[in-house]
């Protein structure tokens, strides 16, 4: 252990201006795994559906609760550890991951399902903060910074890519027991994260906070930053709750209309998960080349004429169409999350937090309603009601240009 941590000293103080690209990586995998498990619980919705006699209500109410722990915890998080930062969290936060899959995997009822996911929300809640915190510091100033987030983000949506598979082919033969499947996944997050934490503690000792916090200053007033942000939360909304009703009710959706297997519509929604992957990685690193509000304000606004055409297309353009939203609309929050930390410089970990603790708790609100609807009308008709949330991304354009603010501060 001395020896570990002497190499990560080292590493620390050459690269204290570079960017880390091992850890970022490496918080990447720990992404992927935590995201593949979480995308794992909607997956199973109909084995659940099926062997619990689940309403679409109760199956809203599970998508709800998973999110609503994160999101109220994540920033509480971010917060405390802004002020004392906590680097061996991230692999004891991930312990939570791994008794919930546990319980989740032999639950017998509706409640101790919703209890198997409320302990799965707290491993979650505590590994985006502060691996959001990890890529700011690992990326080695400004110019990297979306690139950075956008490496952090991208194990997220490729575990979320990998889980439909995983669940079709590894877990549904198995039923609910084969939820167990996914603690191997956890423990391998586990042993990543424990090395990031040596870094992160190492890091902590070789840089100066008061010399990052200020490095991104700029001269908006107090207002027009809460205006900044309560735009952001308005797109939040719209991308997330989107999001939210292709991942909870899209193989319904698929096997209503077009009369599809569980495994078949698994497939369109891969596609969809791969496409997310794939912008999302592109989104960060567009951004440091040119103005992150003008990359925002494309991504959710320029996903809207899919979007709507999505319910109305055949087999075939449903998936050309779902290909197209995935890829535009996930280069949006990498984006949206550098956008805000550099608005609120030096509160990193609560900003993080609360931007993540807001994408889960608006797609599980939006999930659990659109769930409702789906009852009381039908899921063709819930889905057409989700299809026009990407029209909010009109108010981006009231967005600050913060690259040019911070420039302005800078020449004072």
């Amino acid at each position: 252990m001395k020896n570990e941590n002497e190499v990560a000293e080292r590493e620390v103080s050459q690269t204290i201006q570079a960017t880390v690209y091992p850890i970022l990586f490496a918080i990447s995998a720990a992404h992927l795994l935590n995201d593949l498990i979480q995308q794992a619980i909607p997956m199973m919705y109909p084995v659940f559906k099926k062997t619990l006699n689940l309403s679409y209500t109760e199956i809203g109410l599970i998508t709800f609760v998973l999110n609503l722990t994160a999101s109220f915890l994540q920033p509480v998080i971010g917060l405390y550890t802004d002020v004392k930062p906590k680097p061996y969290s991230l692999p004891l936060g991930m312990c939570f991951t791994l008794v919930g899959i546990i319980s989740l995997a032999y639950a017998a009822n509706f409640y101790m399902i919703l209890v198997s996911v409320c302990i799965v929300g707290i491993g979650s809640a505590v590994l985006h903060p502060e691996s959001s915190r990890v890529a700011y510091m690992a990326s080695g100033g400004s110019k990297k910074r979306g690139l950075a987030q956008s490496i952090f983000q991208i194990g997220g949506n490729t575990g979320s890519a990998i889980a439909p598979l995983v669940v079709a082919w590894l877990i549904v033969p198995k039923g609910q027991e084969g939820i167990i499947y996914l603690t191997a996944f956890a423990v391998l997050a586990i042993i990543i994260q424990s090395r990031v934490s040596i870094w992160y503690k190492n890091y902590l000792s070789n840089r100066s906070k008061k010399k990052a916090a200020a490095a991104d200053m700029h001269n908006l007033s107090r207002n027009k930053v809460i205006g900044a942000l309560t735009i952001l939360i308005v797109l939040i909304f719209s991308k997330f709750v989107y999001v939210s009703s292709i991942t909870s009710y899209y193989t319904f959706y698929l096997k209503n209309t077009f009369d599809l297997t569980v495994e078949q519509s698994q497939f369109y929604l891969f596609i969809f998960l791969v496409s997310m992957a794939i912008g999302t990685f592109l989104g960060g690193p567009i951004s440091d080349r040119f103005n992150r509000k003008h990359v925002i304000w494309f991504s959710i606004l320029g996903t809207a004429p899919f979007a709507l055409l999505l319910p109305y297309a055949n087999l075939f353009w449903s998936g050309v169409l779902c290909v197209l939203v995935g890829l535009i609309l996930s280069s949006a929050f990498s984006v949206i999350l550098v956008y805000a930390q550099e608005l609120m410089p030096g509160k990193i970990g609560m900003v993080s937090g609360l931007f993540f603790g807001l994408a889960f708790g608006m797609g599980g609100i939006g999930s659990a309603i659109l769930g409702y609807v789906a009852d009381k009308t039908s899921i063709d008709f819930a889905f057409c009601i989700a299809s026009v949330l990407p029209l909010l991304g009109l108010v981006a354009g009231f967005l600050p240009n913060l690259k040019k603010e911070i420039a302005a501060a800078k020449n004072l």
